[in-house]
């Protein structure tokens, strides 16, 4: 049976209309189904853990929602039995389904999660901070600590974030809150420690970003490749002594895009360790976690049975 966990309000509304046609598929296909809305948040974690809490049958839960909420599931399942997730993007930031091969219009999202033709063991990281109480989140594609995720602070407070993404000009939003913390911006002395091994210091860091490896589109397509994470993350430094070097490198991190330029330094690890000089703005898939200078990112490997397109 198919259990699903609906944000009704993500997408300024469209949730709740994406679910609507789900519903009509369901029914015309006659599948049995539960479906579950959230209201406020932490309703979609709070739901997760209820219905993962204990070992039984087999279990596919299916997120209709943005990466916010596709984050709070994540962070509030067990993986204690057999569980199959799906994800419907219906959000304003849907980088998530760039790496799970979801775009589509909604009878085809329908039919991939009724009718899937495969099965994928994803990654998943996990970020740690915390002195006094250390704290753990989940994350399924990206993290990061300092001007990306200062930015992603502002979008989630801006009061223009629905009538622009209504207009689809996210974009510019997201490119003029991006310049703002540009402008604020301070950098941070500190270190990263790869893997346990190799320590690297900075003494410009704007940002490091966390991004979990997803297999290359076009290698699907050799007969007998199996599409699985590797269990690595690509970390990505903005570290620069001048501040208009950071303009362009902040346009190739808003569309999603790390070029191998000055001022960007590129690593690979399966887990790391961050110090920095103070505090800096730290995000999950998009999501807050405050201000926090220590931090320690790993990657879970092959954890999270996905619906395939």
């Amino acid at each position: 049976m198919y259990q699903f966990i609906v944000n009704p309000s993500a997408g300024n509304g469209r949730g709740y209309h994406v679910w609507k046609r789900l519903e009509r598929q369901l029914d015309n296909d006659s599948q049995e189904y539960q479906v579950f809305f959230t209201e406020n948040q932490g309703d979609a974690a709070r739901l997760a853990r209820d219905l993962t809490s204990e070992k039984n049958d087999p279990k596919v839960l299916v997120v209709v929602g943005g990466e916010g909420t596709y984050n709070e599931v994540l962070n509030g399942i067990s993986f204690r039995g057999l569980l199959t997730l799906g994800y419907v993007p219906a959000g304003f930031r849907n980088a998530l389904s760039k790496g799970f091969q979801s775009f589509g219009t909604v009878s085809r999202q329908a039919k991939r999660i009724l009718h899937p033709k495969y099965y994928r063991l994803l990654d998943y990281g996990v970020l740690t901070f915390g002195e006094e109480e250390i704290v753990s989140r989940r994350f399924a594609g990206r993290c990061g600590i300092g001007l990306d995720a200062a930015i992603c602070h502002n979008l989630l407070c801006s009061r223009m974030r629905r009538p622009m993404c209504r207009l689809r000009m996210a974009h510019i939003l997201n490119f003029a809150l991006g310049l703002k913390q540009l402008i604020l911006a301070k950098p941070a002395k500190g270190y990263i420690l790869l893997d346990g091994t190799k320590k690297v210091e900075f003494n410009h860091i704007y940002f490091i970003s966390f991004m979990i490896r997803r297999e290359d589109k076009k290698k699907r397509k050799k007969k007998g490749y199996e599409e699985n994470d590797d269990g690595r993350m690509t970390v990505y430094v903005g570290n620069s002594a001048g501040k208009r070097r950071m303009v362009w490198i902040l346009m190739d991190v808003l569309i999603g895009i790390h070029r191998r330029e000055r001022g960007v330094r590129i690593f690979e690890c399966s887990e790391a360790s961050i110090h920095l000089s103070r505090p800096l703005a730290v995000h999950v898939d998009g999501e807050s976690c405050y201000c926090q200078q220590d931090l320690e990112v790993r990657c879970i490997p092959k954890r999270i049975r996905m619906i395939g397109s």
